[in-house]
């Protein structure tokens, strides 16, 4: 799997694209793109990757992305024709005008943009609303899509109670585009892998490196060591396994792609503060 740059410019001469999508799966890679993108899954369920975060995700399941954040969302099986839906609507931060989300009557809406360049997942009421919105606004003509989204954008920003950042790090995603897709072949590469082996090897081969000059540059870009980030996915995996079954800690630990469950432990309280089982009772009690 290879994050890569996606052209969205199709020459049909929008500025903006809502689109439906009705697959056995969806298909699409770890990729990234200059456009904010709002999706919707209206039917589906799986694992949904938006930077180094990941969560399971089902129907109703509503993320707001900044640019160049890069994402996927991986089904668990693949299922009959249309048995992944999603609705998505793509955009460049100047569609209206370089200025535009800047006027104080905007001012909302251009926070809201700037604090997606982490991901906004959106729930409660707010989510409600949003995906009738956007299902409605599918078949309307592109002047009320224009409208419709400016008012879907500012329904989200009234209603911060109704929407998490999905990682508080966005640096990694405000590098120059060598670098922004070069870093991202590596977190496809972990993401295809993470439960199973991973190697440094492959990860310096992917970004055209030597192990040593790989490790010092990943470092330098993310902030943390690809073992670091490795484990992290991991540990998030593990984290899901805990919360939505009752599997045990063992199987936790292997389906996470740890080899021994001595190391997962420590790695898991490590990363989280608590115990494995001390994490599960803690959502439980919630």
């Amino acid at each position: 799997m290879k994050a890569s740059l996606e052209q969205l410019d199709n020459g049909l001469n929008q500025s903006l694209r809502f689109r439906h999508f009705s697959l056995p799966y969806f298909d699409a890679p770890y990729h990234f793109h200059p456009e904010y993108e709002l999706t919707l899954i209206v039917k589906s369920e799986g694992k949904r990757y938006i930077g180094n975060h990941v969560a399971d995700f089902s129907a109703g399941d509503l993320v707001l992305m900044g640019p160049n954040l890069p994402h996927c969302w991986k089904n668990e099986t693949i299922g009959m024709e249309d048995s992944s839906q999603a609705v998505v609507v793509q955009f460049k931060a100047d569609f209206l005008g370089e200025k535009f989300f800047s006027i104080p009557e905007m001012q909302a809406i251009g926070h809201l943009l700037e604090k997606s360049a982490s991901g906004l997942v959106i729930t409660g009421n707010t989510k409600k609303r949003i995906a009738k919105e956007l299902i409605f606004l599918l078949n309307v003509p592109p002047v009320q899509k224009v409208l419709g989204l400016l008012d879907l954008l500012n329904t989200i920003a009234q209603a911060p109670q109704d929407y998490q950042l999905l990682e508080n790090q966005n640096q990694a995603y405000q590098l120059a585009k060598v670098d922004l897709e070069r870093i991202n072949k590596v977190y496809a590469y972990v993401i295809e892998n993470y439960t199973q082996e991973v190697h440094l090897e492959t990860a310096a081969y992917l970004a055209n490196m030597t192990e040593t000059a790989f490790c010092r540059y990943f470092k330098k870009v993310t902030k943390k060591t690809f073992l670091d980030v490795v484990t992290e996915y991991r540990i998030k995996h593990a984290c899901n396994l805990l919360i939505g079954t009752d599997k045990q800690v063992a199987e936790v630990c292997f389906e996470s792609g740890f080899g021994n469950v001595s190391h997962f432990n420590k790695q898991f309280k490590t990363f989280t503060g608590q115990s494995p089982l001390g994490y599960r009772k803690l959502f439980q009690t919630m």
